[in-house]
């Protein structure tokens, strides 16, 4: 969808909120509640009774007039895509406490940078320093988070410090990271899958072009999966995003959401051998700082032993009082680096002037369930609590 059709539409008074380069998203639901998604302040509820059930029916019309199909009981979802809004409906048949809708604002722009990201303890500059020399190294790159954490954001931001002669092409099924627009002089491809292109349909092509980066959108399918596994095995660079509950668990949760019985201890050997760094980001409401507070809890690097063996680094943690630690990069990402011409920091992984430790963890031997449990609940209540 054109954004010259999005300037057809009438927003009304939603345009407050669209007008605002805090709101991330806009919920509409329950009869006439407004809740917001924002950088600064996170969730929270906003009193709006001039936004209620006949302007978002209104609404919905206007956007399924100007695209062409039609909205009702027999056709009770709308999705409506433009180059920085994106637009989903459900009509009240469905969502029967009124229509539902959801708008997400995916602007083109990169909203990190350096100093912002040390600034507002997203990270330490040690941490930052390595995560950019990662990037420059080659390394295929998974971020996990819960919804809101802030991974695409992160991915735009890592994919920004690529060398500008290196090629990158895009895959998503909903368009977010809008590099080609940002930088509009590089050579950048963004493809878009569809219910006739699907990620295996795209990736042929995507290998065709000829491209140094692949930046996966959120790997949600099997399918996902598997392009992710043929993009790295067949010597292309990724950076993409999951969800999953800790870095180290990153290739356990990919092999969660293949279908049929794939063999375990294979396909975890394949992920850790050509994933080299997993990074988890956390989002929550910081009652020290009294704003939305995002991090990067963890940074994990992944890689499979002399006897075959898959293991986990970890890399960084940032501990639930604050605290952070480092553990040394193993020899193999020494040696990875070394083989793209780069060169691992030493200083990196010095804190209060005492070199980190270097300490191998055995990857888990069986999937990790991503529910969470009782335990881990106390811990990320206390996480919020910081």
């Amino acid at each position: 969808m054109k954004e010259a059709i999005f300037s057809q539409l009438d927003f009304g008074p939603i345009n407050e909120f669209l007008t605002d380069d805090q709101i991330t998203d806009v919920s509409y639901s329950n009869g006439g509640q407004i809740w917001l998604k924002s950088l600064d302040k996170g969730i929270y509820k906003v009193e709006r009774p001039e936004i209620n059930n006949a302007l978002m029916e209104k609404l919905a019309f206007q956007c399924s007039n100007v695209m062409g199909t039609t909205f009702n009981m027999a056709h009770p979802f709308l999705d409506a895509e433009g180059a920085e809004l994106r637009l989903n409906f459900v009509h009240e048949s469905i969502a029967t406490n009124g229509i539902a809708c959801v708008i997400r604002k995916t602007p083109a722009k990169i909203r990190l940078n350096k100093k912002k990201l040390i600034d507002e303890d997203y990270v330490t500059e040690n941490l930052h320093d390595f995560l950019i020399d990662c990037v420059h190294a080659h390394c295929n790159i998974m971020v996990s988070g819960e919804t809101g954490s802030g991974k695409t954001e992160l991915v735009k931001y890592l994919a920004s410090n690529t060398v500008e002669n290196e090629k990158i092409i895009s895959i998503e099924d909903t368009l977010e990271l809008h590099l080609d627009k940002i930088f509009p002089h590089r050579d950048i491809v963004a493809m878009k899958t569809n219910n006739i292109a699907s990620y295996s349909d795209v990736l042929v092509s995507c290998m065709r072009q000829n491209p140094k980066w692949i930046l996966l959108s959120e790997i949600r399918s099997a399918e996902a999966v598997t392009a992710a596994r043929n993009s790295v095995s067949s010597g292309h660079n990724i950076i993409s995003t999951i969800h999953s509950d800790s870095a180290k668990n990153i290739p356990m949760r990919m092999y969660a959401l293949m279908e049929g019985s794939q063999d375990v201890e294979q396909f975890l050997n394949s992920i850790h051998r050509y994933v080299q760094i997993g990074i988890h980001v956390k989002g929550f409401m910081s009652a020290e700082l009294q704003r939305f507070q995002r991090q990067v809890v963890e940074v994990c690097e992944f890689y499979v032993d002399e006897n075959n063996v898959a293991k986990a680094n970890m890399i960084y943690k940032r501990n639930l009082d604050g605290t952070f630690s480092f553990r040394n990069p193993t020899k193999h990402l020494r040696d990875y680096f070394a083989a793209q011409g780069q060169i691992l920091k030493d200083e990196l992984f010095v804190k209060n002037g005492e070199e980190a430790p270097e300490e191998e963890e055995s990857a888990p031997a069986n999937p990790v369930p991503q529910n969470i449990g009782p335990e881990l609940q106390i811990n990320n209540q206390l996480i919020e609590s910081l």
